[in-house]
């Protein structure tokens, strides 16, 4: 990948001072080491009228396979071979931005103790990336750019093969940019115009995103007229990171027509004298319901089947009355995510060891599970085809066999108090079913007499006196002579390992 920078100058305002604003010297050849490959910045010419920088990343393709665990652009599998080549080395993405963010960190934030003055004038620039991947072409390319103040916006067509020139232009464009701009004007709109042209990012767009776009859109991206196409890119169309940044792009719009600071608008509301209570969001409600019934059931050692993301396992961490946590999930991307959000990798010796983040399967017996005090499977079984759930149904409560087990699901019943929700869909694409209330009660009645639990039901969230609560939650309890003799089983197991 590659990039370069320009500036003409004067004897007395020399296109050197470059090098001050980008804090690396005209006359060196410097090497930096990024999370993705090495980061080389070097000046192909340096003068007092003419003065250009270069930023070349070296990628390994090998070692980022090895690194993304298989995954390919954007998150999604690729072919085998197109693992190992790809455009990846050569055209410019969210892997040249994170390099820029790393190489050009003082130059991005306008950061200059030697040239302050020179930092926040705007001066002649001329920006070239050779290959820049364009999902929407050149026009998409003049329209991103064409409104950020530059003079000269060219976007020039790659043709896939000049010998050929039938099979016409490949999505690559060589880009142009020339304009007075301030330099971290300039580069803060590359940083986040370049995987949003390629509309793929190389790692998992987590909630930071948003800050790290609106710090870099500071003062061009409210007002652009295509800020609501720039943020759902950026944030690789997650609508939940993207609906948080419009609402906050919106307050820096309103503060700016008012000539007033964002903290103003924000806090115009006095909550001293707001008087209404805001809606506790049904996530929360049912994490408190499974906490209230995990303490109310005496519970140290517990298993979160299922744990996703890992907000129940955090919960759980906040009280020292659970002693071990354990977090099971078939998916690695969930528990990677899991472990950025309990901050494993940070965590205290001590706490670190009250909990554990597994890979494996809920549909076969882990002797991994026995022994524990409870499990919960919260939001778990709908994403499951019912053939599946008998192996899920004897992995839980005929092998693992804990003395409590939780389990919540929708109650499809109350999907008609959704006024978001079109009349026949799921709450979400990848449940297989949802059940009404007696549906999900003679499933559990079945489960607890063919294992030896007796079963109770909580409601979850308002109790709709025509619907039902919009979630339902099974409490199974394991009979006391049954736990007894499980509990002996298992003191034995210990015993003989």
């Amino acid at each position: 990948m590659f990039l370069t920078i320009s500036t003409t100058g004067t004897p007395e305002r020399p296109a050197t001072d470059l090098g001050f604003l980008l804090h690396k010297h005209p006359e060196r050849a410097q090497a930096f080491s990024t999370s993705h490959g090495t980061a080389h910045v070097f000046y192909p010419e340096a003068s007092a009228e003419q003065c250009t920088a270069a930023l070349l990343l070296e990628v390994d393709p090998i070692a980022l396979v090895r690194k993304g665990k298989g995954k390919g652009r954007g998150g999604a599998p690729d072919a085998a071979l197109a693992q190992y080549v790809n455009d990846r080395p050569y055209a410019a993405s969210s892997l040249l931005s994170v390099a820029m963010s790393t190489v050009f960190k003082s130059a991005l934030s306008g950061a200059c103790k030697a040239m302050p003055e020179r930092a926040a004038a705007p001066m002649e620039l001329r920006i070239e990336v050779p290959a820049l991947p364009a999902r929407g072409g050149a026009e998409l390319v003049r329209k991103l750019f064409g409104p950020l103040g530059w003079t000269r916006v060219e976007a020039e067509a790659v043709p896939l093969d000049v010998k050929f020139p039938e099979w016409g232009d490949s999505r690559y464009v060589r880009l142009v940019l020339e304009g007075e701009l301030r330099l971290a004007d300039a580069l803060r709109q590359l940083y986040v115009l370049l995987p949003v042209l390629d509309d793929a990012k190389h790692y998992w767009v987590a909630p930071d995103e948003v800050d790290k776009l609106l710090r870099a859109g500071e003062g061009w991206l409210a007002e652009h007229p295509e800020h609501k196409l720039i943020t759902s890119r950026y944030l690789a169309r997650r609508w939940g990171l993207t609906r948080q940044a419009m609402e906050r792009l919106e307050l820096v719009r309103l503060a700016e027509a008012d000539d007033l600071d964002v903290e103003s608008v924000d806090n115009a509301v006095d909550e001293g004298s707001d008087t209404e209570e805001r809606p506790v969001p049904l996530a929360v409600r049912r994490r408190d319901a499974i906490l209230a019934a995990l303490t109310a059931a005496g519970a140290g050692r517990v298993l979160d089947l299922g744990c996703g993301q890992g907000q129940l396992v955090q919960a759980l961490l906040k009280d020292p009355h659970f002693t071990e946590i354990v977090g099971l999930d078939v998916s690695m991307r969930a528990l990677t995510i899991a472990s950025r959000r309990l901050k494993l990798d940070r965590m205290g010796e001590r706490q670190a060891a009250r909990v554990t983040l597994r890979q494996g399967s809920l549909t076969y017996t882990d002797k991994r599970l026995k022994g524990y005090d409870a499990a919960v499977l919260s939001e778990v079984i709908e994403h499951l085809d019912l053939e599946r759930l008998p192996a899920l149904e004897f992995a839980v409560f005929g092998s693992a066999r804990p003395r409590t087990v939780l389990v919540t699901t929708p109650n499809v019943e109350y999907n008609v108090r959704w006024e978001s929700l079109p009349a026949g869909h799921t709450r979400h694409g990848d449940h297989r079913f949802e059940w009404t209330r007696a549906e999900f009660r003679a499933w559990a009645d079945a489960v607890a007499a063919r294992h030896g639990y007796g079963v109770e039901y909580v409601p979850v969230g308002p109790d709709d006196p025509e619907v039902g609560p919009p979630t339902q939650m099974a409490v199974f309890t394991l009979a006391t002579t049954d736990a007894t003799t499980t509990t002996d089983e298992t003191e034995k197991e210990a015993k003989a390992a």
